[in-house]
């Protein structure tokens, strides 16, 4: 497990490697639909700014706006963020790198999972391969399999993952073994995302989990 400073120099360089990817990006890349629902790389891109942009606040006002409804909310903030221009968008990004300003009830072992994940989802849509930093998925993999509160949104797989490029390895059942990359992604629910990441990175994807 990453140590706090740690943890946060990590956050900080994936905000800053996605804001240069952001900043590159055409009129309809920015439109492209993503994986997430019905959001836009727009949408995924903002989404990634408002835990460190809004105050008690405003995520009380969200909360009242969204009727108590917390994936509503997300939803919806995610949205009303994507509206902006662009460039605004990416600088958000940009100007929140340093920022330890943490969304209600998580600790920074939550916008490093936000990061990785969601940096894949735009990274994917796009037709980009996104490299992680090996230590920090498997600490993102390691929150999502420990995860309690807040409550995990997806089912965890009936496998044993094995990770092939760090020492990883969780579950029982058949085995799924693969870069702890592709086992992030597998384990928040992305099980498609995974075998194209590993095929795009030309890295080993054996096996196929169900959820449980």
């Amino acid at each position: 497990m990453l140590d706090t400073d740690e943890l946060w120099r990590i956050v900080d360089q994936e905000r800053t490697s996605l804001a240069d990817l952001l900043d590159g990006l055409t009129p309809e890349e920015w439109e492209t639909r993503t994986r997430c629902g019905d959001w836009r790389v727009r949408d995924v891109a903002a989404h990634l700014t408002i835990a460190a942009r809004y105050s008690q606040g405003q995520v009380v006002r969200e909360m009242v706006r969204a009727r108590g409804n917390w994936n509503r909310m997300i939803h919806d903030s995610a949205v009303r963020e994507g509206a902006l221009p662009v460039t605004e968008i990416a600088a958000n990004l940009r100007s929140i790198v340093g920022s330890r300003r943490l969304a209600p009830t998580t600790s920074p072992r939550e916008p490093l999972l936000d990061l990785l994940v969601h940096g894949q989802d735009i990274a994917l849509a796009l037709g980009r391969t996104r490299r992680m930093p090996p230590a920090a998925a498997r600490d993102a993999a390691d929150r999502v399999w420990t995860m309690r509160f807040p409550p995990r949104p997806w089912p965890l797989p009936k496998a044993r993952l094995v990770a092939t490029d760090i020492e990883f390895t969780r579950g029982a059942g058949p085995e799924v073994r693969g870069p702890i990359t592709a086992l992030l992604l597998l384990l928040t629910g992305r099980q498609e995302a995974a075998r194209e990441w590993a095929e795009r990175a030309g890295e080993p994807w054996t096996g196929v989990a169900a959820p449980r």
